[in-house]
Formats: structure tokens, C-alpha cells, sequence
């Protein structure tokens, strides 16, 4: 059944955009949140007014944050950004990109836009499948968040919902499904999408974000927009 109103965390990427569509399906109206907290990627950011507009999203704010995060991660700081040749040399354990309480900060303010609009379904692209290590990238703290938000703005755990439809996924099962749902609106959409923590434009290849990426696509054996950009350089 269609519900009304939705609000999305859209960083630009493939997850978040994937998420979008996902929630389009579900509810009458989706909006979409996006923050610039001085992220080396910023053209990401670029990337999701395209796609809000694209996908003619109810509305999209971008909520900047400076930098108030702080951390050793080369997203937000002057820490070299790793690179390797394949997903084998990718390291287990936390990625050295996690930047800390970054989604504990985004989901607070996503629930207070959330009440603002009236709105207590929100949508975020976490997974746990291809999530480097992160901590906030699985349900256990999904589930803490949306309690902890929904008794501190409502004083009800079960106001809010957000959902995680992509927390099971794999990169490969994501693609097929954002594939199935936008038919041939596919390759207009996900060119516009940037993953790569490098911010290279068409993906450097060679970040953990750009790999991981890489063979999602190649293991959906669908070939991925933003590849004819890379070939170009």
C-alpha cells in the first residue's frame, strides 16, 4: 500500500539514490536530505541535486554543516586517501575512511526535518554486506537510533521508522533492483550518481568505495553508467 510522506538521506551515491527510488515506490511523497560536511567528495553533493531533480523528488534540502566533524578519515581531513588494485587487498576491520558519529549526526537531523514535515518515515542507504567496517552502517544501530530519536522528539520509541532496504544486499543485488525499478531511465540516473571518495568524477578505480562499486556492477553483469566518464580521462 502507497503511504504519504517519506524523507530519503541522499548523499549522490549509488546506495542513497537506489534508496530514493525504493521509497518512491512506497509513498505518495519523498523528500531528500543531503549534507555538506566538508567532505573531500563534495561533488557528490552535485550529484544528488541531480538526481532529486531527476527523480522529481517532493523537495531536497542540503544542510551545511562545516566541519564540524572532525577525525583522522582522508574524507574530512588531509589524511591520504588508500588506494589498491583489487576488492582481495581491500583490509578487513574498520576502513580508515569511517568518519565517527557521522550518521549518528545525519539521522538527527533527517528525524528534525522529519518533524518538522510531519513525517516519520526515513529512508537511509546503510549496508552491512559491503559496509567497510563501519559501525553505524548496521541494523543494531539503526534500530538504537530509531529508538533513541523517536522517545527524544516524541517520547514514543516507535514514532519513527527508518528504514534499511538495502542492509542485506549485496552491491550486485542493489544494482539488479535499482535496474528493475527505473527500466530504462537506468543509465540517465545512474550517470548522474558519484561514489567515488576521491571525488573523481567517473570514479578513480582505485578507492575502496570505487572497488566495492566496481564489482557490484560487474557481478549484476550490467555495465555501469559512470564507467564512460573514466575511459574518457
Amino acid at each position: 500500500m502507497v503511504q504519504s510522506k517519506a524523507l530519503c538521506l541522499l548523499s549522490g551515491g549509488q546506495d542513497s539514490t537506489t534508496c530514493a527510488v525504493l521509497a518512491r515506490e512506497q509513498f505518495h511523497e519523498v523528500h531528500a536530505i543531503s549534507f555538506n560536511y566538508g567532505q573531500r567528495h563534495l561533488i557528490e553533493l552535485e550529484s544528488a541535486i541531480a538526481i532529486a531533480k531527476t527523480l522529481e523528488l517532493a523537495s531536497h534540502e542540503i544542510v551545511d554543516l562545516g566541519s564540524i566533524l572532525k577525525g583522522t578519515s582522508p574524507l574530512i581531513s588531509n589524511t591520504p586517501l588508500s588506494q589498491y588494485n583489487s576488492t582481495a587487498e581491500l583490509p578487513s576491520g574498520v576502513e580508515a575512511t569511517f568518519v565517527p558519529a557521522r550518521n549518528i549526526l545525519f539521522l538527527t537531523i533527517a528525524a528534525n526535518r522529519a518533524t518538522l514535515m510531519g513525517i516519520k518515515n526515513i529512508f537511509i542507504g546503510v549496508c552491512e554486506a559491503d559496509f567497510a567496517g563501519y559501525y553505524d552502517c548496521r541494523q543494531l544501530f539503526i534500530d538504537a537510533m530509531a529508538k533513541s530519536l523517536g522517545e527524544g522528539i516524541w517520547g514514543d520509541p516507535t514514532a519513527f521508522k527508518i528504514h534499511t532496504p538495502l542492509m542485506q544486499l549485496t552491491k550486485a543485488e542493489s544494482v539488479k533492483i535499482a535496474k528493475d525499478l527505473l527500466a530504462d531511465k537506468f543509465s540517465e540516473i545512474f550517470e548522474l550518481t558519484h561514489t567515488c571518495y576521491g571525488g573523481i568524477k567517473g570514479g578513480c578505480g582505485k578507492c575502496h568505495a570505487c572497488l566495492i562499486r566496481d564489482r557490484g556492477f560487474r557481478e549484476a553483469g550490467i555495465e555501469d553508467p559512470i564507467w564512460k566518464f573514466r575511459k574518457v580521462r
